[in-house]
């Protein structure tokens, strides 16, 4: 397969189009480059900015008003295309003026929000709009069969032959995807390292390398999990304050979704810790210092399962571009919900359980859910590694994970 269709494809080439700037936002390697450059490659009166070359990049942090320049001495309205926007946050007021002059439409990509803020970056509200590219979902390669919940239906756009325990051990990246199953592993790693060399680089911790790395190893063995912070500590070598910005590095460069519990009008005691999912599972397989083969699919099943599930819940929200809120529900003596989807209108709670056999057991936190927040929680749904759709009791519904 020479080419990887994307959702998010049709809607950046209607903005670039209609000439509407926007920041195009997501881990690195995700394909947000390839994506744009598709995009763009019929487009007359274009201005590109690779800030990943050095060179581009000192001129542009000497002159960042060098764009002003360029463009006014034009007479058609530019579209200008900015790569790796983050390493030259500055270059934000420079658009911001050109926009406003009705000069130039930009196209910005990223993948630090945290590099944009720290650096003082004008993310021009109400004239860009941000958009989020993650990896692979499950339409995207092509493992679905039917949308049984409406709310996050999808189809598929892609064949590529990847199976779910690939997904499981070696996560979506499209570099990955597309490459030999030999490789994978070695690619990840790679990925890895450039990301630790970069962000202890950006972020001043040359004297911490030791104590993020060992972090990162644990943080991605805890993946989806509540962390404890004081254990944690103590395992690292570091404050539980500097555990916490760790967690704020790794949330603000897109490496993990970090999830709230769902506390709203509780009458019960809520567990109040976030939870921090990876954003890919084959970084998180690697940066946990895990064997990639299907030995781990069967070592660790549920956790796997239960991550992948709750990616592609995220990642479908982005897709549809639905302001839903995503979180998750346990409460102090024991009844826990994966996943609760709030659409504003409704809530959606979401077990997901890696086998197919679903019993009363196995609903007992929905049940528990369904009856505290009776007025609006009327469905639920447990994704499971079943055949096929099933009632089991009182709005309740069985799933197969290819039926989402």
């Amino acid at each position: 397969m020479e080419k990887l269709n994307r959702y998010k494809e049709k809607e950046i080439k209607k903005r670039i189009s209609g000439r509407q700037s926007f920041l195009l936002l997501g881990p690195r390697q995700t394909g947000k480059t390839t994506l744009c450059e598709q995009a763009l490659k019929r487009q007359a009166n274009k201005i590109e900015y690779w800030l990943s070359d050095p060179t581009v990049r000192l001129e542009l942090e000497k002159y960042p008003g060098s764009i002003i320049r360029r463009i006014e001495d034009t007479k058609a309205k530019k579209i200008v295309f900015i790569d790796e926007a983050q390493k030259v946050p500055e270059i934000f007021d420079s658009a911001q003026y050109l926009i406003d002059k009705n000069l130039a439409s930009f196209i910005f990509t990223g993948s630090s929000a945290r590099k944009l803020r720290r650096g003082g970056a004008n993310l021009l509200p109400g004239r860009i709009r941000k958009i989020s590219l993650d990896p692979l979902s499950f339409g995207e390669i092509g493992l679905l069969k039917q949308s049984r919940i409406k709310d996050l239906a999808v189809n598929n756009i892609n064949h590529t032959g990847y199976t779910l325990n690939d997904y499981l051990v070696y996560g979506s990246l499209p570099q990955i995807i597309m490459s030999n199953k030999s490789d994978r592993a070695d690619l990840l790693s790679a990925y890895t390292e450039i990301y630790l060399e970069e962000e202890i680089r950006a972020e001043a911790l040359s004297r911490k390398i030791g104590a993020f790395g060992r972090f990162l190893e644990l943080a991605a063995a805890e993946s989806g999990g509540n962390p404890n912070l004081t254990k944690l500590s103590n395992s690292v070598g570091v404050s539980s304050p500097a555990i916490k910005e760790f967690y704020n590095i790794l949330e603000d460069t897109l490496i993990v979704d970090r999830i709230d519990p769902y506390i709203i009008n509780a009458r019960k005691r809520i567990v109040s810790n976030p939870r921090y999912y990876f954003f890919d599972l084959g970084v998180r397989n690697i940066l946990a210092r895990l064997t990639l083969d299907n030995n781990l699919v069967n070592a660790q099943k549920g956790s796997l399962f239960e991550h992948a599930i709750i990616q592609e819940i995220l990642r479908r929200v982005r897709i549809l571009n639905k302001n839903y809120k995503v979180y998750y529900w346990r409460t102090y003596y024991g009844a826990e919900v994966d996943c609760i989807i709030d659409t504003g209108a409704k809530l959606i709670p979401i077990e997901i359980k890696a086998h197919g056999r679903i019993g009363k057991k196995d609903i007992s936190g929905l049940v528990s859910f369904m009856a505290e927040y009776k007025d609006k929680a009327k469905e639920g749904y447990v994704i499971t590694m079943g055949k096929y759709n099933e009632k089991i009791t009182g709005g309740i519904t069985a799933v197969p994970w290819f039926n989402i």
